[in-house]
């Protein structure tokens, strides 16, 4: 939803879940990042278990470069 609205196409969000399904690089777009309005964690091409370890990867390595925040 925030996707199809940043792109200025609040109604395209099929369209955008579809690209990000196509997504070939996901750790240089990161669509592994999008979740489901609920704060679920919805379909990923790559598997649910590796979206979550992922978000997880990235999570412990904000706080190691981030230790303060």
């Amino acid at each position: 939803l925030q996707q199809a609205a940043a792109i200025g196409k609040p109604a395209a969000i099929r369209a955008v879940a579809n690209a990000n399904g196509m997504n070939r690089v996901a750790i240089l777009v990161p669509c592994h990042r999008v979740i489901g309005t609920n704060g679920s964690l919805t379909g990923y091409g790559g598997g649910i278990w590796r979206k979550q370890w992922l978000l997880e990867h990235e999570k412990n390595a904000a706080a190691k470069l981030l230790p303060d925040k």
